[in-house]
């Protein structure tokens, strides 16, 4: 996924995935302890492993059982290489199994929140358990359970159905535990990674945004030299962070594009134009493609069809655009990692697009640029701290998520320019209560939705027949899973009020109340 360049310091975590759900959480706690790290499939770690020099291995769990035929392994390095390695659930069964121990399918499974007793003292739970501590708290996922550990191995902790809930050989500096220390479900789980990079690994966790910030910044200048780089502008957190951290490393040999498609928020492009045109003076060009982004999406319900016409669409308007100054040597995206980690196939076979982008990540290979991707190594979390660092308002730094398609696939049917209307109205009023109510922050997303449903109502004495508006928020950490977001009825009383009474269009409001998963944040 990288090289050894690509690690801010000599200090780094290779975490090898073994395709659980919840693999880049452990990346984010590592890093949340000041280490940096890196995820790579377990079918790609052993070239890795070299170029990265890592001070210490995390095995991930994973949905197989180390007893298949074809199950994932270790490479055999891993464990001969000199360096400490954490085996987590799937992680601790493969590294008993590789080892000479014993793994076997358990007569009672292990799934949620489980207790586990402290039988003995070590490092990993130095400062966070004790010999004789009882009833902590874990989270479990697996099916089946470590029956005999390999020579060295002492067990430290056990749970009603895992024997071996941890295990360590100290000799070796090898510690595997069956539960998932990353999530927070296990309460004190950050403090065991934290013991592993800083006491086991010997990091000294001084990764910081300001270092991060300032050797892009080197890096950028390197790759760039004197040539042009070209921006897409969406006026969203990562291509926002991307054109500051560039206009920084190299002035005015940076052009942003921004392109209105007609389908974004109330009042945003004003805003777009603003900061970067007259706050932070970054060349930046404004396209009003409104009318045609809306033509071509005229009569289209299918999400997917919506999705493509916007991407292609955008793809014309950009090309035309890097055209008309004069083209450029290069093309800056705000890829993030866990695009980076999606882009690769598990399997083992070439790499997916997972989905797809209206922003520059679908140029096509007849604009001859090289890409530049400063964000290519950050979290969606890490990306707002490396803002906050670069001065961005908190406006932009803080902001929720935005889809690339805006606001055509929270118009579930055909979009029409009095419905992108309706909905933008709707959704400005809706934030704007969410502020006042100082709730914003504490929700990952929200947003309005117009329903291709009208229902009856009545507005003085007068019959309606109108369209129905949706609101959703939701918590998340990371977008993977959500939760809805619970109002207080009254909020929403308020809400739905304002909604209906100022909004022509709509006479009935509902709250979304579907977590992820089953449901998905966006609607289309």
């Amino acid at each position: 996924m990288s090289d050894k360049t690509s690690a801010k310091n000599s200090e780094n975590i290779l975490i090898i995935d073994f395709g659980s759900q919840v693999t880049q959480l452990i990346a984010r706690r590592v890093r949340e302890s000041g280490v940096y790290s890196e995820v790579v499939p377990f079918n790609k770690a052993e070239e890795m492993m070299k170029a990265f020099d890592p001070s210490g291995i995390i095995l991930s769990g994973g949905p197989a059982s180390v007893m298949g035929a074809d199950t994932p392994k270790a490479p055999e390095a891993v464990f001969s290489m000199g360096v400490p390695v954490l085996g987590i659930c799937y992680g601790e069964q493969t590294m008993v199994a590789q080892l000479g121990g014993k793994v076997e399918n358990a007569d009672h499974r292990e799934f949620g929140r489980a207790h586990i007793e402290i039988i003995d003292d070590c490092p990993l739970f130095e400062g966070v358990w004790k010999k004789g501590d009882k009833g902590e708290q874990v989270w479990m996922s697996h099916g089946d359970t470590v029956f005999a550990i390999p020579d060295g191995f002492r067990a430290v902790a056990t749970s009603d159905n895992a024997p071996y809930a941890a295990i360590v050989d100290e000799a070796r500096r090898f510690y595997a535990v069956q539960f998932h220390p990353e999530v927070v479900h296990t309460l004190r789980g950050a403090e065991l990674l934290g013991n592993f990079t800083h006491k086991i690994c010997g990091c000294s966790g001084d990764w910081t945004m300001a270092a991060f910030r300032e050797t892009e910044i080197a890096k950028v200048r390197e790759q760039v030299g004197t040539g042009r780089v070209i921006c897409g502008l969406s006026g969203g957190v990562d291509s926002s962070v991307v054109a500051v951290l560039l206009h920084e490393a190299i002035g005015d040999q940076l052009t942003c594009v921004f392109v209105d498609t007609g389908v974004m928020r109330a009042g945003e492009a004003e805003e777009v134009v603003t900061l970067f045109q007259d706050h932070y003076n970054i060349s930046l060009v404004h396209v009003d493609a409104a009318d045609l982004f809306l033509d071509k999406l005229e009569g289209v319900s299918d999400p997917e069809t919506k999705r493509k016409i916007i991407g292609a669409t955008f793809i014309d308007v950009f090309e035309a655009e890097a055209k008309k100054v004069g083209g450029a040597d290069f093309l800056a995206q705000g890829t993030l990692y866990p695009d980076v980690i999606e882009s690769v196939s598990f399997s083992g076979g070439p790499s997916v697009t997972i989905k797809s982008h209206h922003n520059v990540g679908g140029l096509p290979d007849r604009m001859n640029m090289d890409l530049v991707e400063p964000l290519r190594e950050l979290f969606k979390d890490e990306v707002r701290a490396l803002g906050r660092e670069l001065g961005l308002p908190e406006s932009f730094v803080g902001r929720h998520p935005f889809p690339g398609p805006g606001l055509a696939i929270r118009i579930p049917g055909a979009v029409t320019r009095e419905k992108v209307d309706i909905l933008q109205k709707a959704d400005l009023i809706y934030l704007d209560e969410i502020r006042k109510a100082g709730l914003y922050d504490e929700i990952w997303q929200a947003f309005a939705v117009l329903l291709p449903v009208q229902t009856v109502g009545v507005m003085g004495d007068e019959r309606t027949y109108e369209f129905v508006c949706a609101l959703r928020a939701v918590t998340s950490t990371d977008g993977m899973t959500a939760d809805y977001y619970p109002y207080e009825h009254e909020f929403l009383g308020r809400v739905a009020t304002r909604i209906i009474n100022s909004v022509r269009g709509i006479n009935r409001v509902v709250y979304d109340i579907t977590s992820k998963p089953p449901g998905t944040i966006e609607w289309e």
